[in-house]
């Protein structure tokens, strides 16, 4: 068997119009269901950032792995392993083993435990406005990095659509993709987003089945051919089925390899806008079953990626994937025109737009995620929590009943206790009101207002970026938005959960001792000058040798946090830390 006539980057012919239709179907269902579904929400902030809490674990589950699934899995893990082989591969692994991590650790704890944001879960024990501004903050820079990688994509996508390499397709592309985000964010909210990604989760899945049943019978299900053959057109030979094509040359390569590793495995469990999800759903039971469910769907997706990697590279060839975009990132759908009947054939030019628009509906869906959790994080934790004061609904109904009985609101054990009772502090379910000092609370209303607003600031902040990060692979873009959340945010995460001296200046410098070191290192890293496919190419300020920054910055968020509470002035509140520990554990009081 030999290889397919390698595809021009034209690859659509004289029918890429139909490619174009399914584009502008993919735009208007979208629009259509964030209409819909912002006709249905109200102006509340439980409407607009959790979607009203009234979603089965099956639909969260969808909505997760739709949020998970992004471009950097559809386009940049496949195209990863179309050139590097094994070593793409090990990118799918980390992938999925961090979920495990997810479940284990985080996901029913943070769905008791928070409201809306991660400074929540912080904030119910660490009142402090300083600690609200810094996790929001931490999110924020998190999902600027996420929504880069996502523009990235859907411009490598929309050109190879038009048949054209031009850098003026690509930037009107990402112009446009950043405009549709900031309309589903700021009509639909939560509900609108969570609606997309169950409709993208279904429709990438399978996508991705039918792709993978093409290439099984084109093998007539030798899987084993199908390595060979993507070995002999890799044009690496039999290293391409072997660790280190990529990351095995040389003692750097290899640490940097280590670096993202644990990046991956561990950023999934800091990422807002898959903590967010946890609280679209009534319980924490009902977390825990939506990431089973996501961790299925996502197990099943890498398992196919992988397969439809091997594919691009024994029928197309890592030349021609590479010369298509210099990232991989055309990988999926030049694979799709192939087993479709090639170029010039209908069923080739049908698949690769199939394909395509689930493509761009990925897109689409993940941003949509991303800037509804930046906002929130803006609009929710930094405006109305750490600038004006704290948000309404710290001392609503449910808090005066906490107040009052000390029972949580869905029933269970001592909340509050009596000795913070008489001192008059806020209640515990909310997890917002001291660290206000005293200060009048914000409107849901005007909050929702400005995570609106921010959307829009948000979205024009990641256009930008994104026109310098065309060149870049989108696995490796996400790569670094993980290294940032694992740095930044799951240490002052884990510590607030589970080290009862943890206190607010340890919260404070966690979370800063691991962001800082994760942007200063990737501005001085490879990524952005130094090498040819670098944000600036014609420029060599860097000195940092890795490419992902996770091996240091990590650890440093984790020292960070252990030194500032050690060196803290003031102990931590064993009242606080047992309302956390109660809650958490149990869901007395949980929203």
């Amino acid at each position: 068997m030999r290889a397919a006539t390698p595809p021009p980057v034209a690859a659509t012919g004289d029918h890429h119009g139909l490619a174009v239709v399914l584009f502008a179907v993919v735009v208007l269902v979208t629009l259509a269901i964030t209409f819909w579904a912002g006709r249905r929400g109200g102006n509340a902030a439980e409407d607009f950032y959790a979607g009203g809490r009234d979603f089965t674990p099956l639909q969260n589950g969808f909505a997760l792995s739709g949020d998970y699934l992004s471009a950097a899995s559809f386009l940049g893990v496949a195209g990863l392993i179309a050139l590097y082989g094994y070593d793409g591969v090990l990118y799918s692994i980390g992938f999925l083993v961090a979920w495990l991590v997810v479940l284990m650790l985080v996901a029913e704890l943070v769905r008791n435990a928070g409201r809306y944001t991660l400074a929540d879960v912080l904030a119910l024990r660490l009142r402090r406005r300083k600690v609200r501004a810094a996790a929001g903050g931490a999110s924020v820079v998190v999902t600027l990095f996420y929504l880069v990688a996502q523009m990235v994509g859907a411009g490598s996508l929309v050109a190879l659509l038009l048949g054209t390499n031009s850098a003026q397709a690509r930037t009107w592309t990402i112009v446009a993709v950043g405009g549709l985000m900031i309309v589903y964010v700021t009509i639909g909210g939560m509900r609108a987003t969570t609606w997309i990604q169950i409709v993208k989760a279904f429709l990438l899945v399978a996508g991705s089945v039918v792709l993978t049943v093409l290439l099984v019978v084109r093998f007539h299900g030798d899987v084993a051919e199908l390595m060979r053959q993507a070995a002999q057109h890799s044009g690496a030979g039999q290293r391409y089925l072997e660790p280190g094509l990529k990351y095995g040359k040389s003692f750097t390569s290899r640490l940097d390899f280590f670096s993202l590793g644990l990046a991956l495995v561990l950023g999934t469990a800091g990422l807002p806008h898959i903590l967010s999800r946890f609280y679209t759903v009534p319980t924490a039971r009902a977390a825990r079953r939506s990431t089973m469910w996501a961790i299925g769907l996502v197990g099943g997706f890498y398992l196919m990626a992988i397969a439809l990697g091997l594919g691009a590279t024994a029928l197309i060839g890592s030349a021609e994937v590479r010369q298509a975009n210099s990232a991989g990132n055309t990988a999926v759908p030049l694979l799709a025109l192939v087993l479709g009947g090639g170029n010039g054939s209908t069923g080739g030019v049908v698949l690769f737009a199939l394909i395509s628009a689930i493509a761009f509906a990925t897109i689409l869906a993940v941003v949509a995620g991303l800037t509804l959790a930046s906002s929130a994080a803006f609009a929710h934790d930094i405006w109305a929590g750490a600038w004006r004061g704290r948000p309404r609904g710290s001392r609503d109904r449910r808090g005066s009943r906490d107040r009052r009985g000390g029972r949580g609101a869905r029933g269970g054990g001592a909340v509050v206790p009596a000795s913070r009772r008489a001192r008059g502090e806020a209640d515990a379910w909310t997890g917002t009101g001291a660290e206000a000092d005293g200060a009048p609370a914000v409107a849901e209303q005007d909050e929702v207002l400005v995570a609106r607003i921010a959307a829009v600031g948000i979205g024009a902040v990641a256009i930008v970026l994104s026109l310098f990060a065309q060149q870049l692979n989108v696995a490796f873009l996400v790569g670094l938005a993980f290294a940032v959340a694992a740095s930044a945010n799951l240490p002052v995460l884990l510590y607030s959960l589970f080290w009862r001296r943890f206190t607010a200046r340890g919260a404070v410098w966690s979370v800063y001792g691991g962001l800082v070191p994760a942007v200063v290192l990737v501005a001085f890293s490879p990524v952005v000058s130094g090498t040819k496919v670098a944000l600036f190419p014609g420029m060599d300020f860097h000195w940092f040798p890795l490419e992902n920054p996770g091996i240091v910055s990590i650890p440093l968020g984790f020292l960070a946090g252990w030194i500032g509470t050690l060196l803290s002035p003031e102990t931590a509140d064993p009242d606080r830390y047992a309302e956390l520990e109660v809650r958490s554990l149990t869901g007395a009081g949980a929203v």
